[in-house]
């Protein structure tokens, strides 16, 4: 009788009560990465993540972020992120030594300044960045002519080797990253008869010096170390600066290698080339009657290093 009366109960009844005794439903969400979870450990302010993440930026980008707030500013300007950076970008390796926080010699050599723009601006006409390359030793070759030289005369005076070899072997420059930018000038005064107005400059200057408030007061300028006129056609107007210790690398002869980098003879456009210690220009020449070229170089005072160097050809 007791079960006829248990199963007489109506279904419905029977689901209320199971239901009264079941666990209250939750609302349910999206499911959460445990690294969001509000007991996570994960921070958005990681030093090392974003130092990491630094060093595939740019340096507009990283100025950038610097001004999001405070803690970014003091991340990103360590000095380590910005030596990375500027090593990075101009492909060379790093000095033993600076006397300058690598963001400023970042500055200046990415700020789209160069030695004509900086202090000679009634000079200039136009110029073209070539890059950055090393010098590792105190000793640079200077020449006119992009053909390794057999032999240099070393009990010459720089003069007489200009004359007779088109080169010119420079000491005690400073060592460390330069930087190399083919400059068209305005000719300053000349004692040439006949001049067209323009130059073509192979100008290249340590990364520090627009640094060096010497320079940027006019303490320090050029000084001619040597001319001479090449006095029959030229084919084209060529300037190439070597570390003297480097030139027999791989790297260095490329730059003897013509045919890769030097324009066909009806190319009128300037071509560069740079390696990792030595930078070369070429611009083809139409008919001319030779050439007038300048050696100029720049001390740290009078006594100093060698810190600038620009090798101007003009037309006679």
């Amino acid at each position: 009788m007791g079960k006829r009366l248990q199963s007489s109960v109506p279904q419905s009844d029977r689901l209320e009560k199971r239901l009264r005794r079941a666990k209250p439903i939750c609302s349910c969400g999206s499911p959460r990465p445990a690294f969001l979870t509000a007991h996570s450990s994960f921070s958005w302010y990681e030093e090392d993540v974003w130092t990491e993440i630094a060093k595939f930026l740019d340096g507009r980008s990283l100025v950038m972020l610097a001004l999001t707030n405070s803690w970014f500013h003091r991340l990103i300007m360590q000095d380590s992120i910005w030596k990375f950076v500027c090593l990075r970008d101009l492909q060379v390796p790093a000095p033993e030594h600076v006397a300058f926080k690598w963001i400023n010699l970042y500055t200046s050599a990415f700020d789209g300044s160069h030695s004509y723009m900086f202090r000679q601006q009634e000079k200039h006409i136009d110029w073209m960045r070539i890059g950055a390359f090393f010098l590792k030793s105190s000793e640079a070759l200077l020449t006119e002519r992009l053909s390794s030289p057999e032999k240099i005369p070393k009990e010459d005076t720089i003069e007489e080797t200009l004359q007779s070899c088109g080169c010119c072997v420079l000491d005690n420059v400073k060592s460390g990253i330069w930087i190399a930018d083919l400059q068209l000038v305005r000719c300053p005064v000349c004692d040439l008869n006949t001049c067209d107005g323009t130059m073509q400059t192979l100008d290249a200057r340590h990364i520090e010096l627009f640094l060096c408030d010497k320079y940027k007061d006019g303490s320090w300028e050029y000084e001619l170390t040597g001319s001479h006129d090449v006095k029959k056609r030229a084919s084209g107007a060529s300037a190439a600066i070597f570390d003297l210790k480097h030139l027999k690398d791989p790297s260095s002869c490329a730059v003897f290698n013509l045919d890769s980098w030097i324009g066909k003879h009806s190319d009128w456009q300037p071509k560069a080339m740079i390696t990792l210690h030595a930078v070369a220009v070429n611009t083809n020449l139409q008919e001319n009657e030779g050439l007038h070229l300048k050696y100029q170089t720049m001390r740290a005072g009078a006594d100093g290093e060698v810190v600038s160097i620009r090798i101007s050809q003009q037309l006679l």
